[in-house]
């Protein structure tokens, strides 16, 4: 991987930031964690760098990391580091934090994956009251741009024809085009779950934390289930596991479902969404690397042509 300007400014400012410029160093260089659109993120030492998306807006995305800072998040969202007053030059106008490094979750060995701990956490965070004024929850957002950035890659595809009509047959709010229905609303969401969500601080065998507010706000937080649901749903994860992530939900107290019974009438819109904005990002990068979905990929396209086949009246609304 080309080194960047940004990627070089991080790596200064998580070195620098790692241990005083008198002591001795015998640092490793810093690691590149990701380098995409949404985010460059790179190691050194116990601290972690990241420069956020360029088109980020400002005001609505300190707003979301100062979550992180909140007391009444404390034990469920990883604490930031003091960031520089001034980004370094090579980050140019983007928004740059610093995080206290943490064990992620480790992708060989799916047996010990912390779905009942991921669960718990959501919980916790759905039932804590917002500390401010939030923006939004950006989850809707992402879904309409992974299917722009689909329409872009593969303009007119037959490919994109069933992604489209699943999209098109979700409610205005799921598509980032209407406000969240009120009785849906006003939750403080973490907008973009996944395991790699999770790590362990202080590493290596701390508890688990969230970690990652960019997308963060008010919202359904039913949005915040929505991938494993989805990832069941399209028989990628095995129903033990999405039963046991279920229940350390319910148990928990998480308001996103009904404690007992079909969990599905607030699950199904966003599970669609869900595997809406999964299948438009498969075919996208697909088309990018000029090679067929993988297998993995294929079967969220697989499950938009079921969603697209489904009668109006078999699709599920949440309860008003």
């Amino acid at each position: 991987m080309t080194t960047t300007p940004v990627v070089r400014a991080l790596g200064d400012l998580a070195h620098g930031s790692a241990h005083p410029a008198t002591t001795a160093c015998s640092c490793p260089p810093p690691q590149v964690l990701a380098d995409r659109n949404d985010g460059t993120v790179v190691r050194s030492g116990p601290v972690v760098a990241k420069a956020h998306a360029a088109d980020s807006d400002t005001r609505a995305l300190m707003a979301r990391l100062s979550l992180a800072a909140s007391p009444p998040l404390a034990g469920i969202l990883l604490p930031p580091l003091p960031a520089p007053d001034v980004p370094p030059a090579g980050a140019g106008d983007r928004t740059v934090s610093l995080w206290p490094y943490g064990r992620p979750v480790d992708p060989s060995d799916p047996d010990a994956a912390p779905w009942e701990e991921a669960a718990v956490l959501l919980a916790r965070l759905h039932r804590t009251p917002p500390p401010r004024p939030l923006p939004p929850m950006r989850g809707p957002v992402k879904a309409a741009r992974a299917v722009a950035r689909m329409c872009r890659a593969v303009s007119g595809g037959p490919c994109t024809a069933p992604v489209l009509a699943a999209w098109r047959g979700l409610p205005g709010w799921a598509r980032a085009e209407n406000p969240v229905p009120p009785h849906r609303d006003g939750y403080l969401c973490h907008g973009d779950l996944h395991l790699g969500q999770l790590v362990r601080h202080p590493a290596p065998q701390g508890p688990w934390l969230l970690i990652d507010m960019d997308d963060a706000g008010l919202g359904d937080p039913a949005w915040d289930l929505a991938r494993p649901a989805a990832w069941y749903a399209a028989g990628l994860l095995p129903p033990g596991i999405w039963l046991r992530f279920l229940d350390a939900y319910r148990a928990a107290g998480g308001p996103a479902v009904r404690a007992d019974g079909d969990p599905w009438p607030e699950l199904d819109v966003v599970a669609r969404a869900l595997t809406v904005q999964t299948a438009a990002l498969a075919l996208a990068k697909s088309a990018a690397e000029e090679r067929s979905p993988d297998e993995v990929e294929q079967l969220m396209i697989d499950a938009c042509v079921r969603i697209a086949s489904l009668s109006p009246e078999l699709v599920s609304e949440p309860p008003s």
